[in-house]
């Protein structure tokens, strides 16, 4: 099957199985510890149905959203992912790409093997910079000016890495950084050559971001410095720090509870997107879905509440609006495509999403988003 074939994410995931080797595959592919949370954003979206109405006129349908002032084509964007490049050499530029083509936002990550300035030119007027707000205050600080000078609208500020989530696939593969595979990860390496040849050509990956500060704090490899920006002293009032720095819409990533998305709000943060990392981080968290209600109820309409995490079709994107949702992101969904073809995989993703929504939209009875509602759910027990 070719990527231009692919009826779905999961397709676009079996490609990418064959094409890239383990270590990258379960680096996109897994969660944390025993991926119970992974299992749970999934059968959340399960457990909701979507209540179709019939003898209804969807000839004419629109899936377009507006969000911060500007209407998208679709209410999807691509969520940020670190060390992308190990799926496929250049994935930041491809996914960038294939959102601004898409004329949804795209998410960069402070961890990304690709500059924030070069994506910004790559992808204008799409790209927004999620910030991991590390140690380092004054790295921080310059990575806050950074995106500004670049000319991204939103800064992204996620928060849910006080300590970093174990993830039992990559400690078995021996993921470390530079890439020292032991040798039955190499064997499954030299069967992929395709993956080889363009990871050889563009060299180790490298955390283009953060390479500006690792001089100065000596660090001995850029592992160790984007463990500088993990930080479990990042509080509301660091929160604060950054708020008065940007001068843009700051959106904060990773909250869950209800009382600190009311708190966020009151903060001064512009949205929230409410996620668990897709499952990678806190196996034993609940799903995002699970608590958009009272996200929402905490919030009483002052800011938009997103969320990530467990969408696999554009039916997942529908039945998030229907419950209060202002927008939703993805990461593996666009991955697979990155990993099964590149660039044209990436955008073969987005058009997949594209069109299950559209089509389940008028499946359901409705012309527009602004249609969907809690009456259009259905939970299953």
């Amino acid at each position: 099957m070719s990527v231009a074939r692919a009826a779905s994410i999961d397709d676009l995931r079996r490609l990418a199985r064959r094409r890239v080797p383990r270590v990258a595959f379960d680096y996109m592919d897994g969660g944390a510890e025993s991926e119970n949370g992974l299992g749970r954003n999934r059968a959340a979206f399960e457990r909701l149905r979507l209540v179709p109405r019939y003898l209804v006129d969807v000839s004419v349908r629109d899936i377009s959203r507006e969000l911060f002032g500007r209407r998208w084509a679709m209410p999807v964007g691509v969520a940020p992912t670190g060390l992308a490049s190990l799926v496929w050499p250049g994935a930041d530029f491809m996914l960038a790409r294939a959102a601004a083509a898409a004329d949804v936002p795209y998410i960069l990550s402070t961890a990304a093997t690709a500059s924030l300035e070069d994506v910004a030119r790559a992808a204008p007027n799409h790209g927004w910079f999620q910030l991991y707000a590390g140690r380092d205050e004054a790295i921080v600080d310059d990575l806050v000016r950074r995106a500004g000078a670049a000319g991204f609208p939103v800064l992204v500020v996620t928060v849910d890495i006080p300590v970093p989530g174990k993830r039992d696939r990559d400690l078995r593969n021996g993921l470390t950084l530079p890439l020292r595979p032991r040798a039955e990860v190499l064997l499954d390496v030299l069967r992929r050559p395709a993956w080889l040849l363009a990871s050889a050509r563009a060299g180790s990956p490298r955390f283009r971001n953060i390479e500006p500060y690792v001089q100065a704090k000596r660090a001995t490899s850029l592992a160790e410095a984007m463990a500088l920006q993990t930080a479990g002293n990042f509080g509301w009032d660091r929160l604060a720090r950054v708020r008065a720095a940007w001068r843009g819409k700051m959106v904060v990533k990773g909250l869950m509870a209800p009382d600190d998305v009311r708190r966020a709000a009151d903060e001064g943060a512009d949205g929230v997107i409410l996620s668990n990392h897709g499952g990678r981080q806190l196996d034993a968290g609940p799903a995002p879905i699970e608590l958009l209600p009272a996200a929402l109820e905490a919030v009483q309409g002052r800011i938009p509440i997103m969320l990530d995490s467990g969408i696999r079709r554009g039916g997942d994107v529908l039945r998030a609006l229907a419950l209060g949702a202002a927008f939703c992101f993805v990461a593996r969904a666009t991955l697979y495509g990155v990993a099964a073809g590149g660039e044209a995989g990436a955008a073969r993703a987005l058009a997949i999403l594209r069109d299950e929504m559209d089509r389940t939209l008028g499946q359901i009875g409705c012309c527009t988003l602004g249609e969907l509602g809690p009456d259009r759910i259905w939970t299953a027990d």
